[in-house]
């Protein structure tokens, strides 16, 4: 019943016109075979648009999914070189900061204590390094003896090493060496930010005692994030570098995101994948690391005699076109199919059978509707 009824309207929907008009319709449709001849009406409200057909690169693709992350040195976990208390904090999820600006102070009266140590060491340096060369000088002349003169030479050398290895502890905290020497001592430190990027966590607060361990602020470089897709073994031969990429999240499919395979991991995981990394043409802000992604991989891209997917039919589990063999006339043609992708289709038949000719791009179901409801 529901059959009889959608025949019935279509042929209503394709043929029928005014009372004055039907039956010099009627007369001028007719069907031999497979061909199918329209009148000017039926023709406009069929809907029928014709075209030669092109050649297109064409392509099969592969459907992934991923997600979008960061290279190592495109995020940083924050700590403080020195425990302590935590006197100034600054900043929030969210905020972008510059490499080497201050993210909190932290105070630890510790950092005096190594800075008098410093300078004790400087002091003790500086007699070390006089007293070798007054018996360097006494020995000359033989008013010291070598021992005496060689002890001097160790007491220096141990000094000079005591002095540098202070000064490395400073430049650790980042403390300034010569910020000491002019007898400027400080207990507190800063910590900075060691890359630009944005702050995507902070674990801190005002009077917070902390350790190296710690962890302050999270920083991540978005302008550095890439794509990452997961690919099973059974694609991972069909993937090559510089493939292109089309990528889209799950909530807006129709926005894509560019991108190129710049990276085939090596590897296989437990479940037999491999990690491929492709760099995106644009960076989106929208984007952040940890966004599910979907992505398309172009393979087996070929040069083909495209149609557009509304000009294939199926009957009876083959594909048919419609070549107009002359005005208003319709000729359908089985033909195998091969690549699809962006709306259009690939056939593989004999192409010099479609040369300089027209075919139909819409409204090909229409005319199979009717082709064969004629025909039984």
């Amino acid at each position: 019943m529901k059959k009889t009824t959608l025949i019935l309207s279509l042929f209503v929907f394709l043929f029928s016109c005014s009372k004055g008009e039907d039956a010099k319709t009627e007369e001028k449709f007719a069907i031999s075979g497979d061909q199918i001849t329209l009148t000017d009406l039926q023709k406009k409200t069929a809907g029928i648009e014709i075209v030669s057909l092109s050649k297109e690169t064409i392509a099969n693709k592969i459907l992934l999914t991923g997600q979008i992350n960061l290279p190592p040195n495109a995020m940083a976990e924050v700590s403080s070189t020195s425990g302590g208390i935590v006197k100034s904090a600054r900043f929030l999820p969210g905020n972008y900061v510059s490499k080497g600006q201050t993210l909190a102070i932290i105070e630890n009266p510790d950092m005096a204590a190594l800075q008098q140590e410093y300078l004790q060491a400087k002091s003790n340096l500086g007699y070390a390094q006089k007293d070798y060369e007054r018996q360097k000088y006494l020995n000359k002349f033989q008013a010291s003896s070598d021992k005496v003169t060689q002890r001097a030479a160790n007491e220096a050398q141990n000094q000079n090493a005591a002095v540098r290895g202070i000064e490395s502890r400073l430049k650790t905290y980042g403390l300034n060496p010569g910020a000491v020497n002019s007898g400027n001592i400080q207990k507190s430190i800063a910590v900075v930010a060691p890359i630009s990027g944005y702050i995507s966590a902070v674990n801190v607060a005002l009077g917070q005692h902390v350790s190296p361990a710690d962890v302050l602020y999270s920083i991540v470089n978005n302008g550095r994030m890439h794509l990452a897709l997961k690919v099973f073994e059974k694609d991972l031969g069909k993937i090559s570098l510089g493939q292109k990429v089309f990528a889209f999240t799950n909530q807006n499919p129709e926005k894509k995101y560019a991108a190129t395979v710049a990276l085939i991991g090596k590897d296989f995981a437990a479940d037999r994948s491999v990690y491929v990394h492709c760099e995106l043409n644009e960076k989106d802000a929208s984007l952040i690391p940890g966004t599910f992604m979907n992505a398309e991989i172009e393979v087996n891209a070929e040069v083909g005699l495209t149609i557009s997917d509304d000009g294939i039919v199926s009957w009876e589990g083959k594909q048919y076109i419609f070549e107009e063999v002359k005005p208003n006339t319709y000729k359908m043609l089985p033909v195998t199919i091969g690549n699809s992708e962006n709306g259009i289709t690939e056939i593989l038949n004999n192409t010099s059978h479609f040369q300089n000719k027209k075919f139909v791009t819409k409204g090909a179901y229409h005319l199979l509707m009717a082709l064969k409801n004629m025909e039984e």
